[in-house]
């Protein structure tokens, strides 16, 4: 409105500001008689009666109140009625308001000094915006305040000191956590609850690990008997229910070639060949003399010795 002080309200939930309306002019001028004293827009005359001097550029022009109303009021964006020159008058986002009408669109409540908000076209008191669009907290069925620290998780919202371990009831907060169905717990308080515990360690297995016999271990606790390398993702054998590489378990039990004294293990699709108490890689399996294969064919032990037929004949001549 030109001539009157700006009037203006918050957004977004912060307090309404509002300014008083310009004082207006009232009461005579002092004048002589001799002097016109019109009314800049009707020019009827204005002495005895009230009027606004509103900024020009050229200087104060004066308005009677009828005239000053019609040229320079604004119309209330709720009700359409002109806003007059002694109304209180609320502006925000171009659009402008008597005091009366700048009102809550769900609870008919004034947001003159009140927090609100906007959706479109309609103004919201902070706890109607809060009910409406607000999430709830599933803990406490109360409204998520918006600029208050929260809590999301599949689909559900928490107060940040209503997301708390089940077990241990305190609140879980950014550290990590595990859910079970519809209950959260923090790690230590799950992990002494639910996970099972280690065959060797005997402490807590909360994810990964390896089975063995029924039984869990942890992947770093899961190793050879003998030279405690760790077995899981490798080849490995027990014996009296121990585990053992392979590596070791030939070292330590396996039978040996009787040609190559390397040990027997059989792992691997390897075939051996025994006879007696001796035993034999498959390629081993050779003539102690010509070392033709003897696998699949007879042969003739003599002491240590294996021959094949013709150097076991030529022996005995």
């Amino acid at each position: 409105m030109s001539g009157e002080t700006s009037r203006e309200v918050g957004f977004d939930c912060q307090v309404a500001k509002v300014h008083s309306t310009a004082d207006i002019t009232s009461g005579l001028e002092q004048v002589t008689m001799s002097d016109r004293f019109d009314c800049d827009h009707c020019k009827e005359s204005l002495y005895g009666r009230k009027y606004i001097q509103a900024d020009g550029g050229e200087g104060d022009s004066p308005y009677c109140i009828p005239c000053y109303d019609s040229l320079f009021a604004n119309t209330c964006d709720e009700c359409k009625e002109l806003i007059g020159h002694d109304a209180r008058e609320l502006f925000y986002e171009d659009r402008h308001y008597h005091e009366h009408c700048f009102r809550c669109f769900r609870c008919d409540r004034s947001l003159a000094d009140e927090p609100f908000t906007s959706q479109g076209e309609e103004l919201l008191c902070n706890d109607c915006y809060c009910n409406e669009f607000s999430s709830k907290c599933v803990a406490c069925d109360k409204t998520v305040m918006p600029g208050t620290r929260k809590l999301e998780y599949g689909g559900s919202t928490w107060h940040e000191g209503c997301f708390i371990c089940h077990s241990c009831e305190q609140p879980i907060g950014s550290k990590s956590f595990i859910p079970d169905k519809d209950e959260h717990y923090c790690v230590p308080c799950y992990e002494n609850k639910f996970a099972p515990r280690c065959t060797r360690c005997k402490q807590a297995l909360a994810k990964g690990g390896v089975t063995y016999r029924d039984e869990p271990w942890h992947k770093e606790c899961f190793v050879c008997t003998s030279c405690k390398v760790q077995l899981a993702g490798q080849h490995f054998t027990s014996r009296d229910d121990s585990p053992y590489c392979l590596k070791c378990f030939g070292s330590i039990y396996a039978k040996k070639c009787e040609a190559c004294s390397k040990p027997i293990t059989g792992f691997g699709g390897g075939k051996y060949i025994s006879f007696e108490e001796r035993q034999w890689h498959q390629p081993c399996f050779n003539c102690t003399e010509c070392s033709v294969s003897l696998v699949g064919t007879g042969f003739f032990p003599n002491g240590n010795q294996i021959l094949c037929r013709d150097c076991n004949t030529n022996s005995n001549l």
